[in-house]
């Protein structure tokens, strides 16, 4: 499929206003994305968990305008009016447009609220663009009733990552591969796909516990982060062991093999931190606490054999994943031993889910 065959050629019906709310969650990337090209296109595949509980939830407000020479919108965050979020959401409208056409016919008020707190290292552009690029295919679906649900879903997933590229992995669940990759036929770097393969029991009702270590603003944007690998000496190297990354992951979750997935899953993220360290200009994004937890993971499984794991965003704050059997005794261990290196003890309980929901 290519960008040109999600321009709509005509609309059959006209709407004058109307309300959509739609709830997308955030997810975790297992195999990280890290490197763009033009256009929002990832340099490397990815795949991801969805969660469940870490979510935004949005409602879009539109009723027709005269005026159809530019965008016309309001963004409100809990209530309260978000100016700052409007240049955001100006490119991605821009970006948009094309596949959208009705966009600048419509004045739109965009009402948003996270479940999990605002600058907590989540990734609610995420949520948050998924949420929305929903509420828009639902405008596209009452002007144009008879596209299919396939076709909602992929151009939703497709718009999403327009206005960020992890977004389009948030629609679906429980995985979500997002990236052209030889062994899986369905990927595409446009949008995500539901992983297509076998999922082994061990991997159902997977567990992610998101221990905050941090929760100020960001120190270097994802934008910014990824324009890193431009010239970045490693970045060849990094993108191939991605693809071969993925291809490891396609037969450990089919048996079901929870060591190899653990070695797996650390080692992409402490490898995305070493593309931060050694790019330049060099970021250090992890935190002195966020070293002492991935510590005492290791020496809480080694100690108890658990199947205990940790894996990293481009932040200081840790999502430690385990089997939904294991819950009892891994939160036992978080709240005797990890929770006093989270920022005010803050930590937030989450379970993999399976996508977003029309409300």
């Amino acid at each position: 499929m290519i960008e040109k065959e999600f321009i709509p050629q005509s609309y059959s019906n006209t709407v004058e206003k109307g309300s959509f709310t739609w709830s997308s969650p955030s997810n975790i990337a297992l195999i990280k994305y890290w490197g763009k090209k033009k256009n929002q296109i990832p340099e490397n595949p990815s795949i991801s968990f969805t969660l469940s509980n870490c979510k935004t939830i949005t409602t879009l407000s539109f009723s027709k305008k005269e005026n159809t020479n530019t965008f016309s919108f309001e963004v409100f965050l809990d209530g309260a009016q978000k100016d700052d979020f409007k240049p955001k959401i100006e490119t991605f409208f821009n970006r948009i447009e094309a596949y959208l056409p009705f966009l600048k016919g419509y004045h739109f008020k965009i009402e948003t609220s996270n479940t999990f707190p605002h600058s907590s290292g989540i990734a609610s552009s995420a949520s948050g663009m998924s949420a929305l690029a929903l509420c828009l295919m639902s405008i596209e679906k009452e002007l144009n009733p008879n596209a299919s649900e396939e076709d909602f879903i992929k151009k939703a997933s497709f718009l999403a990552r327009l206005g960020s590229g992890s977004a389009c992995r948030s629609l679906e669940g429980d995985l979500v591969v997002w990236g052209k990759h030889k062994s899986i036929q369905s990927s595409s770097d446009l949008f995500g796909v539901k992983y297509p393969c076998d999922v082994h029991q061990n991997f159902k009702n997977y567990q992610d516990t998101i221990l905050l270590v941090d929760k100020g603003e960001k120190q270097v944007s994802s934008t910014v982060g990824h324009n890193l690998m431009f010239g970045h000496p490693f970045a060849q190297e990094r993108f191939s062991q991605a693809n071969t990354n993925l291809s490891d992951i396609i037969s450990i979750l089919k048996d079901g093999d929870l060591d190899k997935f653990i070695a797996l899953v650390e080692s992409e993220a402490l490898t995305l931190h070493a593309m931060m360290m050694t790019s330049m200009p060099y970021f250090i994004l992890m935190k002195p606490n966020t070293l002492e937890i991935i510590n005492k993971i290791w020496a809480f499984r080694k100690e108890t054999n658990s199947k205990v794991c940790f894996t990293l965003d481009a932040g200081a704050n840790v999502h430690v994943l385990y089997p939904e059997h294991e819950s009892k005794s891994v939160l036992e261990f978080i709240k005797n031993e990890l929770v006093a290196y989270c920022q005010n003890g803050q930590y937030i309980c989450d379970v993999i889910g399976l996508g977003a929901n029309k409300l």
